[in-house]
């Protein structure tokens, strides 16, 4: 039997292939990294031996299917998940799907077998309750505010005010944008997975767009002598999405805010032919164990507020750009984030 062992190399699921008598002939990377093995110690021997499976039932998986001696019409085993019943691996679950390759005459020629870790789904059917719980959490308060205060209106509203009216209309225009701000965090979040992200690239002025994010504090009632933005050096020409280095910036302010103290401080030079941004506040930082986290889903600091995609959308959106974020510890000992994006050049340019 010949095979091209190359062509398996690259696939992200663990390949094993079988010959008719059972022998391994082929493991490719991914399957040495899920069985904790190398191709040397795997190939040549007894597929029974190295993958030794069991079912729900705590049956042999081997004497069930019977992939060696079986219905000589089976084509393919659908995905089951069997665990490991032996070795270093006892009590591991995977993923297992075998094809079966078969001669003119029906005869087997080769077993091919896809392994999945399941560690791998569970985690992203955790991460997918996760985002569920926190979008229920998250929408419950404003909805709730919306409906209370709607409700009031239509059934009392010849016992207010106008004062008390526009009191009321402003809360619930507030709680509708705090929805929309969130469902604005969903489509992010979902379209950086798939790398579905429409960049919208022109030239875009960076310290104005420091300045807008802080006009927005400002304007939400965060006093004005809490903020310094500082341009040092002049800049390249920068191409970029305007909308999204704006949510880039505002998410970093909005982080200091929240997670910081003290002056918050965006500076905007030039780097490496490019830009950086840092955005600095005077609080207690975060601690070096903690930094390789929070770019993940559901960091929230240890305030523990928001919905902890704040700064995974912030690495997505720059990461899109080509350029890169890292946080690290300010001169003052608070929080340092900084990002950076290349100059580009005019979308479609020759």
């Amino acid at each position: 039997m010949s095979l091209d062992k190359t062509a398996y190399d690259d696939l992200p699921d663990g390949v094993l292939v079988v010959d008719a008598a059972g022998s391994v002939q082929l493991v490719n990377p991914a399957a040495a990294r899920i069985l904790a093995t190398s191709a040397d110690a795997v190939v040549g021997r007894d597929l029974r031996a190295v993958l030794p499976l069991v079912d729900e039932q705590n049956r042999d998986w081997w004497e069930c299917s019977r992939p060696f001696d079986g219905l000589d019409t089976r084509t393919r085993q659908p995905e089951r998940r069997l665990q490991v019943s032996a070795g270093p691996l006892q009590g591991r679950e995977l993923l297992v799907t075998a094809s079966y390759v078969r001669g003119a005459d029906r005869r087997l020629q080769r077993v091919v077998l896809v392994l999945r870790d399941n560690r791998a789904r569970e985690r992203t059917d955790r991460s997918r309750a996760d985002l569920v719980s926190t979008v229920a959490h998250e929408l419950r308060s404003p909805l709730t505010s919306v409906k209370g205060f709607t409700a009031t209106l239509l059934a009392k509203w010849d016992r207010f005010n106008d004062e008390q009216k526009q009191l009321m209309l402003q809360t619930v225009n507030a709680d509708a944008d705090r929805v929309t701000r969130l469902l604005t965090e969903l489509l992010d979040v979902s379209r950086i997975d798939a790398g579905r992200l429409e960049m919208r690239k022109q030239v875009i002025d960076l310290p104005a767009a420091a300045r807008k994010a802080v006009a927005g504090r400002v304007a939400g009632g965060e006093p004005e002598d809490r903020f310094v933005v500082r341009l040092d050096g002049e800049l390249p020409e920068i191409w970029a999405d305007p909308d999204k280095i704006d949510q880039v910036v505002g998410n970093l302010v909005e982080n200091a805010l929240r997670h910081g103290e003290g002056t918050v401080t965006v500076t905007v030079a030039p780097y490496d032919g490019g830009a950086e941004v840092l955005v600095e506040d005077e609080g207690e930082g975060i601690p070096p164990e903690t930094a390789a986290r929070v770019f993940t889903r559901f960091w929230r600091g240890n305030r523990g507020r928001g919905t902890g995609l704040g700064l995974y959308i912030v690495k997505g959106l720059v990461e899109a750009h080509g350029g890169s974020v890292e946080v690290g510890r300010a001169a003052s000992g608070g929080a340092r984030f900084r990002f950076v994006l290349p100059a580009g050049a005019a979308p479609y340019d020759a």
